[in-house]
């Protein structure tokens, strides 16, 4: 029997959206290794979760393990699903960070998230810093509110010319501000990769190195999934990020100064701009002294 116009209407419509829909999930749904490498280590690899295909970094006596995106970037949103080493992590870091190929150490730029393990029932420190012509010390250290063993929480790295903002779930825990007018060391010019690793540090890592790694445990593992990459976005009329004007509020906007208050009020553990006994020969850092 032969169809109404209606109904091959009908059904040309239903094909479509199901072309469309499967086109689009084509789209979004990128597999993790499209995206990323592993760059180091044996006891690593891809494997999917229900339907999201994820890394485990391992752990062992012998070695730790790293991965590194496949492209590099300059100016961009970094957001990674992380779940950390479970049970007793003591000794054992795990990273996710923004560093530069082949740049001689004296020019070289990093932005570090590192997550210091502890042992069972003590929590996470998340350590930050950034290193700008090869220059770091400027950490800062943070309890996080949750387990991040127990399930995946998103880490990010946001980096647009005005801030550098890390964040947990999307609340932001700490910025770092291009104030180069008054001298302060801002990165502005290298393409980084995103990069992480598991690995061995319990000469410090662990209450200052007083904890070191039970290697009975091992392997240990993180997880990592979820990749994405956002490209900064300038004000209309600007052509990209690296043009926008100094004067510009275009960025305050990314940030949520209140949120970022409170999480350092309540999580904060350590901040260089504070640790005067560390600094009492040269002073501060210019960045600590705010105009």
């Amino acid at each position: 029997m032969a169809l109404s116009s209606s109904s091959c209407k009908h059904r040309m419509v239903v094909f479509a959206f199901l072309a469309m829909a499967l086109a689009y999930r084509t789209a979004v749904v990128a597999l993790l290794y499209d995206d990323i490498q592993i760059s180091w280590g044996q006891d690593t690899f891809f494997y999917m979760d229900g339907d999201i295909d994820t890394l485990a970094l391992g752990l062992d006596h012998t070695s730790g393990s790293g991965f590194s995106s496949k492209d590099a970037y300059l100016y961009a949103r970094f957001d990674m699903d992380i779940k950390l080493v479970s049970n007793d992590s003591a000794g054992t870091v795990a990273t996710f960070y923004l560093t530069p190929d082949d740049v001689p150490w004296e020019y070289h730029d990093e932005v570090d998230m590192e997550f210091l393990g502890n042992v069972t029932g003590e929590p996470y420190t998340l350590h930050t810093n950034v290193y700008v012509n090869g220059v770091g010390s400027r950490e800062q250290q943070f309890h996080l509110w949750f387990d991040p063993a127990e399930d995946f929480h998103t880490y990010s790295i946001e980096w647009n010319p005005k801030y550098i903002i890390f964040l947990v779930d999307g609340t932001p825990i700490r910025a770092y501000k291009n104030d180069r007018a008054r001298g302060v060391p801002f990165p502005t010019w290298q393409r980084m990769r995103v990069q992480g690793s598991l690995w061995n540090a319990d000469e410090w890592a662990t209450q200052g190195g007083r904890v070191k790694t039970d290697w009975t445990q091992a392997p240990f593992y993180a997880y990592y999934r979820n990749f994405r990459v956002t490209p900064c976005v300038p004000s209309p009329g600007v052509a990209w990020c690296g043009d926008e004007p100094a004067q510009s509020t275009w960025f305050d906007q990314r940030l949520d100064a209140v949120a970022l208050h409170k999480v350092q009020e309540e999580n904060m553990v350590y901040d260089y701009c504070t640790d005067e006994k560390r600094f009492k020969d040269k002073g501060l850092p210019m960045e600590c002294n705010k105009a």
